[in-house]
């Protein structure tokens, strides 16, 4: 058991470095925040569906507090802190819900974890960056278009990613499974 939890902590450290470093890889970027990039979000999804939900969400929030910690700030509005980051990336975590459902359910989860990342981007650019929205348009209809914009090709190659990736984990988390049993406390 504690060589187990020492094993996902270690994974953890490694996946959200490595997703901070894949977050500097930039296709586009946009004025206001966000950016499509090389797949930044797969190490947290892949940690998630590798290791569950709990431990997803957690080093989601992890990862997001590093992105805000390390990234450009464009608010520090305590919704932006917690939508645009904490939160947002901690979503990220759900696509461990169904990791036990075969590839489906990894692609549901994958899907799931990045809706609820868009879901809070929404919130946050509704509440904090309605402004930017120009005049005559809603706020809502503004914030949709604006995070779609990069998160919908962000999903796409996540997806693309972690469904070429799926194969070699369903192997590892079978061998984990199998000797998971030989370790000790």
């Amino acid at each position: 058991m504690k060589r187990t939890n020492t094993r996902m902590l270690v994974e953890a450290g490694v996946m959200i470095a490595l997703a901070q470093v894949l977050s500097y890889v930039k296709v586009y970027e946009l004025p206001q925040g966000g950016s499509v990039t090389a797949g930044s979000m797969v190490p947290i999804l892949f940690f998630a569906v590798r290791w569950g939900a709990r431990g997803g969400i957690l080093a989601g929030m992890a990862y997001g507090l590093l992105q805000f910690i390390l990234g450009e700030k464009y608010s520090y509005h305590i919704i932006s802190i917690l939508f645009d980051y904490i939160i947002a990336f901690g979503c990220l975590g759900l696509a461990g819900l169904f990791r036990q459902k075969g590839m489906a359910g990894v692609m549901a989860g994958v899907f799931l974890g990045i809706l609820g990342r868009f879901i809070c981007h929404v919130i946050s650019g509704v509440t904090v960056f309605a402004s930017y929205a120009p005049e005559g348009q809603s706020p809502w209809v503004y914030s949709i278009l604006y995070n779609g914009s990069y998160l919908l090709p962000e999903l796409i190659i996540s997806m693309v990613i972690v469904g070429l990736l799926y194969r070699s984990l369903e192997f590892q988390l079978h061998m984990d499974n199998r000797s998971s049993s030989n370790y000790s406390a």
